[in-house]
């Protein structure tokens, strides 16, 4: 415990209220002592250390306010520096997030500026193909018809095995190209008349069905097909053919006068082809009848001028 001792004084009742006060030059300072016991002081002496005890927390109330005042103004300053920190770690994220906007748009821009580009150099190369595409259909045909030019002279000069391989290498040369089928049919019709001339019948009519493949209204190769069945004795085919031609034109006069020319041997052929078969059939009877002694003499066929059918009675 400190105890404050009373000075001597003039003034028994004086009391020291302010430090910058001038004090006597015969008051000595006041002498503190420690002293572990409990003492009682006088009068003077408490209002005295009452009033050593108002300055002491006088000053220790100035020192905490200062201090207080300090330590606020220092955490204000704190949370002044945290709050611009994160208003600058907000700021810099929100900037990186537009950068990265930019970027990915920027991207975007050079994403579609090179998908463009693509799409341009696409579209050219497609055009360039089908410029080249065009350029070689183009050259095959103008090859095909020179060829095919070619054939025709040797045909006129009558060297048809030469203008068969003229005609052969027109077709090698279109022969995958949609636009060439006319220019097919016509070395195909001329092949055929190549054959013709060459007495090659059966040649003649694959030709002439390969032509008509292309073209099932080529009037003048229907007509080379029928001669050749004719020469082949098909009469029958040959007039299907002649039919043919009268269908795409009633008034082809050459196709009615074949036809009219036709029928006749049609008719001749059918009755010999009947004979035949009936011969045919009587060699089989006879050597199947001859095992009972008998013959097919022993069967006779009445034909009905009617109906054309025949009636067979047996006779001994």
């Amino acid at each position: 415990m400190v105890v404050i001792e009373p000075v001597e004084s003039n003034s028994i009742g004086e009391k020291v209220e302010n430090t910058n006060e001038k004090v006597l030059p015969k008051t000595k300072p006041p002498v503190v002592k420690r002293d572990e016991s409990t003492t009682t002081s006088s009068p003077a002496a408490s209002s005295s250390s009452s009033s050593a005890a108002r300055i002491v927390e006088e000053s220790a109330s100035h020192g905490n306010t200062a201090v207080g005042d300090a330590s606020d103004g220092f955490e204000t300053a704190s949370e002044a520096d945290l709050n611009d920190d994160e208003d600058d770690l907000v700021g810099e994220e929100q900037r990186r997030e537009e950068a990265e906007k930019e970027e990915a748009k920027e991207g975007n821009r050079e994403e579609g500026l090179v998908g463009s580009k693509e799409r341009d150099n696409d579209q050219h190369q497609e055009q360039q193909v089908d410029l080249n595409q065009e350029q070689i259909i183009e050259k095959a045909l103008a090859e095909a018809n020179d060829a095919k030019l070619e054939g025709n002279t040797l045909f006129k000069d009558g060297q048809y095995e030469e203008a068969l391989s003229k005609y052969d290498i027109a077709l090698q040369a279109v022969s995958s190209i949609p636009e060439s089928v006319e220019l097919r049919s016509v070395c195909h019709a001329n092949r055929a008349a190549c054959y013709s001339k060459m007495k090659k019948f059966e040649d003649t009519i694959k030709e002439c069905t390969k032509a008509l493949e292309l073209n099932a209204s080529y009037i003048k190769v229907l007509l080379r097909r029928a001669e050749a069945h004719e020469m082949l004795e098909h009469f029958e085919e040959a007039i299907a053919d002649i039919t043919k031609v009268l269908e795409v034109d009633p008034s082809h006069d050459q196709a009615r006068r074949q036809i009219v020319r036709l029928k006749p041997l049609a008719d001749e052929k059918r009755e010999k082809m009947k004979e035949e078969m009936i011969g045919k059939l009587k060699e089989m009877g006879n050597s199947l009848l001859g095992r009972f002694g008998m013959s097919v003499d022993n069967f006779k066929a009445v034909k009905d001028p009617n109906t054309g059918s025949y009636s067979v009675s047996f006779q001994r």
